[in-house]
């Protein structure tokens, strides 16, 4: 413990320097900066607040599509007419058109870009990767003409398609074109990839998944122009809004799910399946449209007629569909601000032990968290479709989770599947409706989603347990080698571990911002502003950062600047803890505390063996060799101790003397940031009599010495253990240093063989099948 002496007010001096210097190699006004140049300027377009501009455009295509499925030859064959609608200030020569089933060909980019290597075990879709053998897979182009039937030019280069327009499409005008088009469906459980069939060798039967099938217009934006950037197989999509009617022939014994609203169903369903869905339209529980015994009934009569479902979405943008035999439909109401959706799942009798159960219920839940967070759900229906797979289209999802033949299914099953579906029926949100470019920037429909997820997964159960969102939980990436590392702001094809980057680090960053840097309340509204101010629109990076900021008066741009474009860890080092007590002025208190720290500090093993041996000291031999400073009592109180505190005393004020009187306990921390990324900290105080308290210092404590800091503490109560981040909520990667005293940290381990199953299939221990074998 040290003392200090408190002065009165007319014994005190103060003196100030200021100071300037350049920020290289300074341990201060670096990572406080704004971020200034590493954000686009605003402008007419795009606010400086974050919000659209007055002059904020975005162009539209409406499609009328007709499309037939050929199971028998595993073919899709299509025509489509797009009206495009120009509304930039830019006249247009050319437009562009994504066809990304050629990303499927053997011969695309993507097969040469992605490295490869030979292992002891090699499945099918790797070496045919490594032969390049012709698969016949991608997208044939039949024909593409102007909305008069003129025969117009274009150009394939991989998964993009350049159309060359006769005349220039000039600002606010519409153009019309026609495009016929087929392509040979993919194995999606061999080839890999978003869409495309499983095959059911027991029942000889197909589940087709239709997505990203059509030819798609490009995005033209007022940021970047064109989106043309090939689909590598990752960075997902960059879409138009727009208004769609299609049209899907199917064999006549398929259901069809699609995004939409299905306009023929007293035509497609039969009369006692069209009155199972009227009911489920007041329904508050699923209703089975189409029941398993039906399907089971069902899977051995194949029909050879055919019939035409037709679909219709208004302000999407993209449209996706599911079709087979096998699936079972069930649907009910739920509403969002008065306005009534009908959630619904599609699902194989494999999936129908966990799907019956949970999945629609799941769904309603989804629309009604992310609608409190963000905006109420827009549209008139959400679709949970179980395909082994995680992918999201407006209005439609495919998902995982299947049970064991015996029915059984064990937890981390359960859980993975209802993540699945709150995590891809949220996309609904991100990117569907707040459309952000994926292409460019993953993170922002992957990470804002994967947030939203988790505040959902929390409000399904108290105990759920969320592998994304909670701080700690993103250590283990934070900590990697720097070569393993990449900023969340890097383009999706250039990451090397793309779950933590894009998912879960800006899951955990935003977070982190609602629960340590903002507070929920300010947050929340900020969080929903963004949405509010970006539905059906195209938000860049900026546009979010600005928006967090001049909805809640916080400057974060040291939190973007630290999570978002760098790759630097949180490590936040407890150095040292000082201890002060107030100088009581009272000579006999303090020569008592002097004689004790005078005797501790001579008490040491030399001196204490010098004695035991008995030696002869010099002083003792030679007692003249004694003087005054031999004999003297150097803490005797000073015979006019009592009137030297009375003078003290009363030369305080009334405040000092409050102050004097408090008998606080004053406690020093050295902090350093072992890391680099600047946060707040948090301190935990434990007290001798065994009550705790928190104290929270927001990150601007770092602003003028980003490496090391220094803080007192005043306390009623003496303190006997401090912990910085008790809740670890800041991502600190190591533990270790955050405590005084010391702690260590226990870790357990277990040897295990690593073992691979397919996607959502149940492994591990099964407890409920192990209970069911005991009864």
């Amino acid at each position: 413990m040290k003392r200090f002496l408190l002065l009165s007010l007319s014994m005190l001096t103060a003196a100030a320097a200021a100071f300037a210097q350049s920020n290289p190699g300074s341990n201060h006004g670096n990572k406080f900066e704004q971020l200034g140049t590493l954000l686009s300027d605003p402008n007419s377009y795009r606010s400086a607040s974050g919000a659209p501009g007055p002059a904020y455009w975005q162009q539209r295509a409406d499609y009328v599509i007709d499309a037939e499925l050929d199971e028998k030859n595993l073919m899709i064959k299509g025509s489509e007419t797009i009206t495009y609608y120009n509304n930039s200030p830019d006249p247009l020569s050319y437009l562009w058109v994504q066809l990304d089933e050629n990303q499927n060909k053997a011969s695309s980019d993507n097969k040469l870009t992605e490295q490869s290597k030979m292992t002891d075990k090699m499945n099918y879709k790797t070496l045919s990767g490594i032969i390049g053998a012709e698969n016949g897979l991608g997208v044939n182009i039949i024909k593409v003409t102007s909305g008069s039937g003129t025969k117009l030019p274009y150009v394939i280069n991989n998964t993009m398609m350049r159309i060359d327009l006769p005349v220039v499409l000039k600002p606010h005008e519409k153009y019309v074109l026609n495009i016929d088009w087929n392509y040979k469906i993919s194995d999606r459980m061999t080839v890999g990839g978003r869409g495309g069939y499983e095959y059911f060798p027991e029942d000889d039967n197909y589940l087709f998944t239709i997505t990203q099938w059509f030819p798609r217009m490009c995005v033209y934006s007022d940021f970047q122009g064109w989106q043309n950037k090939q689909f590598e197989g990752r960075g997902e999509f960059a879409l138009v809004f727009g208004n769609y009617r299609v049209n899907m022939t199917v064999p006549s014994d398929h259901v069809v799910g699609a995004t939409g609203e299905c306009q023929n169903y007293a035509q497609v369903l039969g009369a006692e399946r069209l009155k199972r869905w009227n009911n489920a339209q007041t329904a508050k529980a699923p209703v089975e449209i189409v029941n398993l015994a039906e399907i089971k009934a069902g899977l051995s009569k194949k029909s050879t007629a055919k019939k035409t479902w037709t679909y219709t979405a208004e302000n999407v943008r993209d449209f996706a569909w599911v079709s087979s035999r096998r699936l079972v439909w069930d649907a009910m109401a739920t509403y969002i601000d008065g306005k009534k959706i009908m959630a619904m799942s599609y699902y194989g009798p494999e999936a129908y032990p966990l799907y019956n159960r949970y999945s629609t219920k799941v769904v309603a839940h989804t629309l009604k968290v992310y609608s409190k967070h963000t905006i109420p759900y827009p549209y008139p229906v959400a679709i949970s479709v179980e395909a082994a797979n995680g992918m999201e289209y407006p209005m439609i999802c495919f998902n995982y989770g299947r049970a064991e033949k015996d029915g059984t299914y064990t937890e981390a099953i359960k859980y993975g599947m209802i993540g699945v579906i709150i995590h891809e029926v949220g996309h609904n949100f991100f990117p569907m409706i707040v459309n952000s470019d994926e292409r460019q920037w993953s993170w922002m429909d992957e990470g804002l989603n994967t947030f939203c997820q988790f505040l959902a997964e929390q409000e399904w159960d108290n105990n759920y347990p969320s592998g994304r969102g909670p701080a700690h939980k993103i250590v283990d990436y934070m900590k990697l080698p720097k070569d393993q590392l990449e900023p969340i702001m890097t383009n999706s094809e250039n990451i090397i571990q793309f779950g933590p980057n894009a998912y879960a680090k800006p899951a955990t960053a935003l977070n982190i911002l609602r629960e340590t840097v903002m507070g929920r309340e300010l947050f929340d509204y900020a969080f929903k502003e963004y949405a509010r101010r970006w539905a059906f629109k195209h938000p860049t990076p900026a546009d979010l950062f600005r928006t967090m900021e001049d909805a809640s008066a916080v400057d974060l741009d040291w939190f973007w600047r630290g999570w978002f474009f760098t790759t630097d860890p949180v490590d936040i080092s407890l150095d040292a803890v000082h201890y002060y007590r107030m100088n009581s002025m009272k000579d006999a208190v303090e020569k008592t505390e002097d004689r004790k720290a005078w005797e501790k500090d001579n008490k040491y093993l030399g001196r204490e063996r010098n004695r035991a041996e008995g030696i002869k000291f010099a002083i003792e031999q030679d007692t003249s060799l004694q003087d005054f400073y031999n004999k003297f009592d150097r803490f005797e109180v000073s015979s006019t101790a009592d009137q030297d505190f009375k003078d003290y005393y009363a030369s305080l004020t009334d405040d000092e003397k409050k102050l004097y009187e408090s008998k606080k306990h004053f406690y020093e921390l050295e902090f350093s940031n072992a890391g680099g990324l600047v946060m707040p900290i948090i301190v935990e105080w434990t007290f001798s009599d065994g009550t705790k308290s928190i104290d929270r210092i927001p990150a601007y404590i770092w602003r003028k010495n980003e490496q090391k800091v220094t803080k007192v503490f005043a306390k009623d109560k003496e303190v006997v253990s401090v912990q910085l981040d008790p809740y670890r909520e800041t991502a600190d990667i190591d533990e270790n240093n955050n405590s005084w005293p010391r702690k260590s940290q226990p870790s357990r381990f277990e040897l295990f063989k690593q073992k691979e199953a397919p996607r959502g299939s149940s492994t591990g221990q099964n407890p409920m099948q192990e209970a069911r074998k005991k009864s």
